[in-house]
């Protein structure tokens, strides 16, 4: 079957994983087409989360790389610094509608981790956490605050010992205690429901930028960049505006260190579809089908594949998916710290580091909308250590 007969996403998992999906499959159908349940989820990120989050024209950045006028959507303002919040108080509260008492997560960047920690903290839940021994080791500010929330973080210490290795554990674990447990997956990626579900939870981004920029300037903007990774924070911002054609759609994938395979996580640049974690995506592999390895500055956009939505995107031609280099995205962290005083986290520096690329080439009149989806204070003893700051 070719990638054009074939669709993105579905259900691809051993026979021990089904029942745990079935039943959030009828979960999900039963209270995500339910007002009352999204009310609550809606006022709990307004009352706790503190949404709606701004909206940021950086003028000093803008002039600095002799753009057009650039807006960032704030992300890193939502309450734990990141959009993750959106999402896992979405999945945490459906767990709970669901009669779950314990939450289980994997992270990288360790987001994702802290904000399922602080909605299991919130709503009364048990939460482990599993995270790639690297990732521990890398973002120890926020394996604290995870263990500070509560949670249980356990180090996985088998295979490349990151984000993928993490998920695997997570699944094995929810395989074995479905019943009293929820897997609450951070990005949208895996097998179906969960990027629906994600993609739903995290359109409030878009939702709320698309008022916001009309209000500002009266119309769409020309650009929408993104970092992606799995691509929840991507996938949530673009969502408002896919039916808009003239909106352009941008993600910026881990250019890492090199081309070769194993040395970045771009999975557009140098993939091709594959099933990985459940479903059916565009995924690096090497040419016998193994998962390759990957590099990237970022723990967060240290993976080897992408959601499935993405892929649609790509292959329908209504997103297009760059890449930026490690150094690159290091040059973006120090610019809009020094010139904004917001100091982004190193995945939203790879959405940054591209408008530094390109924005020059565009006309004066543009306007660009950057969703920066998370702060940097996180990176910072990962960047001493290397000595690049």
């Amino acid at each position: 079957m070719s990638t054009s007969e074939k669709s993105f996403g579905g259900v691809y998992l051993p026979e021990l994983l089904m029942a745990p999906i079935e039943a959030l499959q009828k979960g999900w159908e039963m209270h995500g087409s339910d007002g009352r349940f999204f009310e609550e989820f809606l006022e709990i990120l307004r009352s706790y989360a503190g949404r709606a989050t701004p909206l940021t024209e950086v003028k000093r950045f803008a002039e600095a790389i002799g753009g057009p006028r650039i807006f960032l959507k704030r992300e890193d303002l939502l309450h734990t610094g990141a959009h993750k919040l959106n999402n896992a108080l979405g999945q945490c509260l459906l767990a709970k509608r669901m009669g779950k008492t314990r939450i289980i997560a994997e992270t990288g960047a360790g987001q994702h981790g802290v904000a399922t920690a602080t909605a299991c903290a919130y709503l009364g839940l048990k939460c482990v956490v599993y995270m790639g021994k690297v990732d521990v080791e890398r973002q120890s500010p926020n394996v604290s605050r995870m263990q500070l929330l509560g949670a249980e973080v356990i180090a996985v210490e088998k295979g490349t010992m990151t984000l993928k290795d993490a998920v695997n554990e997570a699944l094995r674990d929810w395989s074995f205690h479905y019943e009293d447990s929820h897997y609450c997956l951070g990005s949208a990626l895996g097998p179906h429901p969960y990027p629906e579900m994600v993609a739903t939870f995290q359109s409030v981004i878009g939702t709320e930028a698309k008022e916001q920029i009309r209000e500002m300037i009266g119309r769409d903007p020309d650009q929408i960049i993104a970092c992606v990774g799995g691509g929840s924070n991507a996938i949530g911002i673009f969502s408002a505006f896919i039916d808009n054609p003239s909106v352009a759609l941008i993600g910026v994938e881990a250019g890492g260190k090199g081309d070769k395979l194993g040395e970045h996580a771009a999975r557009f640049k140098g993939g091709r579809p594959g099933v990985l974690h459940g479903c059916y995506t565009y995924l690096l592999q090497d040419d016998c089908g193994q998962v390759a390895e990957t590099h990237s500055i970022s723990a967060g956009l240290d993976y080897p594949a992408v959601g499935p939505q993405h892929s649609d995107l790509y292959a329908k031609g209504r997103a297009s998916y760059e890449s930026v280099t490690d150094d690159e995205a290091l040059a973006a962290f120090k610019l809009l710290s020094q010139t904004e005083g917001i100091i982004p986290a190193l995945e939203s520096s790879h959405a940054l580091a591209y408008a530094m690329k390109t924005a020059r080439n565009l006309p004066k009149d543009s306007v660009i909308l950057i969703n920066l989806s998370g702060r940097g204070e996180k990176d910072l003893p990962q960047l001493i250590a290397k000595g690049v700051l």
